[in-house]
């Protein structure tokens, strides 16, 4: 699978006639280019040139005789800054490769000005949605995901049953808008994938990260996403109580429902899919993991049945729970749930 869109920096003095020679005309020969200013003004202080290829990708690509901000690891003095999701010219091969919030503040704000502008020219609907356009910005322009991101969103509700794109949307809208998951953008963002060929139950599992994160935070946890363990493991989440630092570990499944498994029944799916996760990631892990079982991807009446039922999940302390696109959410725990869920998910105390 490929990695998110991000910059590659080449350090050294560029021109307009040496982006010309070893950027333009290489792309020309290969797929067919055409060079010109960018929609939007460079940074102050660097000339920039957008390339558009016939294929439709693109690439844009900004230098400076002083790189004033550079990234953390890399000298000041001339520098260019590559961002494209087309074929990468062989003069930038043995560059090094930043996310948006490494390189300079200026040309990242720049960069993602023009990216955005293409994204809601080719797809105005997502323009509602600001907090999901950029978050995902990195995956939605990417080389080989731009299209399956998109179309997740677009004609599958984000892997919600029954929902239309807006109101799913709207969802993951509302719970990226107070930044929770910011710092954490090109990790998170990276878990839709980049893959050409579309997974939703892989797309579904990485929505169910971002409706934990949603439910810790507004229970009043502060979340870290990806917290490396002793066993080699990395799990979800760690919850932090803010007023006593006690930090709490938090690990996310989602059962996909009946219409894509070969059993039938949604309480044996629920089960089945807690024990893959219990009896390999967790069962390597000394206890003291909450387990989150999100199942979101259940019709209404599927769900009806699980929440009748209140399956074990063969792990303690679990929480079972389905959003609804509203913002509502049901659930039960089994065991001793260290985190207070109460006034956030329905039925769990």
């Amino acid at each position: 699978m490929a990695q998110p869109l991000r910059f590659r920096r080449s350090s050294g003095r560029w021109t307009p006639d040496r982006v010309r020679s070893q950027l333009g005309r290489p792309l020309d020969d290969n797929l067919g280019a055409t060079a010109g200013d960018p929609w939007f003004a460079p940074p102050p202080g660097y000339e920039a040139r957008r390339f558009d290829m016939d294929d439709g990708s693109f690439a844009l690509f900004c230098w400076t005789d002083d790189d004033a901000d550079p990234p953390a690891d890399a000298g000041g003095g001339p520098a260019g800054y590559w961002l494209g999701n087309t074929e990468t010219p062989s003069e930038l091969w043995r560059t090094d490769k930043y996310g948006f919030d490494e390189a300079p503040y200026p040309v990242s704000r720049w960069a993602q000005r023009e990216l955005l502008a293409g994204l809601h020219d080719d797809e105005p609907w997502l323009a509602d949605y600001p907090h999901v356009s950029w978050f995902f910005l990195p995956v939605f322009c990417s080389k080989d995901g731009a299209e399956t991101s998109r179309a997740f969103f677009r004609d599958h509700a984000a892997g919600f049953p029954d929902a239309t794109r807006d109101a799913a949307t709207g969802f993951v809208e509302e719970t990226l808008r107070p930044g929770i998951l910011d710092d954490h953008r090109e990790v998170m963002a990276g878990k839709l994938g980049t893959s050409a060929s579309q997974d939703l139950v892989r797309m579904s599992a990485a929505i169910a990260e971002f409706t934990a994160a949603r439910i810790l935070t507004r229970a009043g946890y502060e979340i870290t996403p990806e917290i490396e363990v002793t066993t080699g493991h990395s799990l979800d989440f760690r919850a932090t109580e803010p007023d006593t630092g006690t930090g709490h570990l938090v690990e996310v499944t989602r059962p996909q429902p009946t219409a894509g498994r070969s059993a039938n029944d949604p309480v044996a799916a629920v089960r089945d899919t807690a024990e893959t996760k219990t009896s390999g990631q967790l069962a390597a892990h000394a206890g003291g993991v909450t387990l989150f079982v999100d199942c979101s991807s259940f019709p209404a009446d599927e769900w009806a049945a699980v929440r009748e039922n209140e399956p074990a999940v063969r792990h303690k302390p679990a929480v079972v729970y389905r959003a609804e696109p509203d913002g509502s959410i049901e659930g039960y725990r089994k065991g001793s749930v260290p985190v207070d869920l109460s006034g956030v998910v329905d039925g769990v105390s």
